[in-house]
């Protein structure tokens, strides 16, 4: 008995100690809170939580339009419209944003019609050979990740798409340069309104004849009850669903979140050393200030197109080299991009919209060294944030992990059904993506 209680003591101890251990803060966590005094302004909500998750008033999200969306992301019966028959049903919006790689591609560049081959997760998707370079689906700038999108206010590198925010005033600009833009027009979300053009230009096509046929109607009548047939059945209704999907994919199991929420033991010491070099001496914070660690400021980094580093149907007469200018035709806004979000970065590379840095540590060392790469741009267009930053080698070393590994969500894969409707492999149908991922 006295063995037994001296033992539940020395647990009580230990308990006791363990606690006091959590409850205390490392140097590391008293400069991080001293730079972010109020952690809740970083704080991305639970998936589930739709009513917190930012949404536009045309497309309230409900949890029928996320289980339809969830699926048409991943869904190749509706890729119909492809140049070549045998290419029918092979591709779909995860072939170009794979939950595995970070929902970007596994490589350079992004191929969807016209590409065949996966590997294991993207990195071996090549051209058709058959496809010439102009006739294939590929973007001509890198791919932005399609994560906590619900926080960016006008989509697109350029921030072409969306009638509000930082379009108004470019009404006359709307089909100009993009037709795609001239949907900005009929003010829906910006999501929605980029996803319906998307899905056109993506080869894409839902009519009530194939949803039904692929089994989808009463999923699409359960997402839509108030919505007219001809829009619910239609590229509309689907984008409105994959809108609804996309905008609860959410990094909120990050090792940064966790720290945020309270468990000092989310981000190691490393990992925190670093968030403290993202929110002072390197100055990340200045552009990357929102919830998503993204932010709608347009930037010039000096960077070279995506052309030059073995982009396809694209080259330097590219109005995506532009930026923001592309979309605006002004001088001032040419060669500035939009300030992506930072999450699972790490998933896969490269980097910038032309795909110039191989890996992370590559492009914390060029804002370090702060000399632009593209001679293009013109020094009157470049940020003021391009200048030598002066961080040492093991600084570098600690913000680039802050960014790999405390800004990686782990369990992506919730956000990737286990099956589709039509039973067809995916992301990809093509011959040479099932063999890759041992698909029957």
């Amino acid at each position: 008995m006295i063995r037994a209680l001296s033992f539940m003591a020395s647990i009580g101890c230990l308990l006791f100690l363990v606690s006091c251990q959590h409850e205390e803060l490392t140097s590391q966590d008293k400069e991080l809170h001293q730079l972010i005094p109020n952690t809740e302004r970083y704080i991305l909500p639970d998936e589930k939580n739709l009513s917190e998750i930012p949404q536009s008033p045309s497309n309230p999200l409900t949890p029928e339009k996320v289980a339809l969306g969830k699926l048409l992301f991943f869904e190749p019966v509706f890729a119909n419209e492809s140049k070549r028959q045998d290419q029918r049903f092979t591709f779909t919006c995860a072939s170009c944003h794979v939950p595995e790689s970070g929902f970007r591609p596994g490589r350079m560049q992004g191929i969807a019609d016209g590409g065949v081959g996966f590997g294991v997760k993207g990195e071996s998707r090549l051209k058709y050979p058959l496809y010439h370079n102009d006739s294939i689906d590929a973007q001509g700038a890198r791919p932005l990740a399609v994560l906590n999108t619900a926080y960016v206010e006008n989509t697109m590198w350029n921030g072409s798409f969306g009638s509000d925010h930082h379009n108004v005033g470019t009404e006359a600009l709307w089909g100009v340069f993009d037709p795609g833009t001239a949907i900005n027009s009929l003010n829906l979300g910006a999501l929605e309104g980029q996803n319906i053009e998307g899905l056109k230009t993506h080869r894409m096509n839902y009519t009530k004849e194939i949803i039904e046929n692929a089994g989808y109607k009463e999923m699409f009548d359960a997402a839509f009850p108030d919505m007219s047939e001809e829009e619910r059945y239609s590229r509309k209704g689907a984008s409105f669903a994959i809108t609804a999907y996309l905008r609860q994919v959410i990094t909120n199991q990050a090792p940064f979140q966790k720290w945020l929420k309270g468990d000092k033991y989310g981000m190691t010491e490393q990992q925190k050393k670093g968030a403290v070099l993202f929110f002072s001496k390197a100055g990340c914070n200045t552009c990357h200030f929102e919830r998503n660690l993204g932010s709608m400021k347009f930037e010039a980094l000096g960077v070279d197109d995506l052309y030059e580093h073995g982009g396809i149907k694209t080259g330097p007469a590219d109005r995506r080299n532009m930026g923001r200018g592309g979309f605006t035709g002004r001088a001032e806004d040419m060669f500035k991009f939009r300030t992506p979000q930072l999450y699972n970065l790490g998933d896969s590379g490269p980097y910038f919209h032309g795909g110039s840095m191989e890996t992370l540590e590559d492009v914390v060392n060029y804002f370090n060294k702060g000399v632009k790469q593209n001679q293009r741009v013109p020094d009157s267009q470049l940020s003021s944030f391009i200048r030598p930053l002066g961080l040492t080698d093991e600084e570098v070393a600690d913000l680039t992990e802050f960014v790999k590994n405390g800004l990686r969500d782990p369990n992506l894969i919730r956000y990737k059904p286990e099956s589709v409707l039509s039973g067809l492999c995916f992301p990809n149908n093509d011959p040479a993506s099932k063999i890759d991922m041992g698909c029957n």
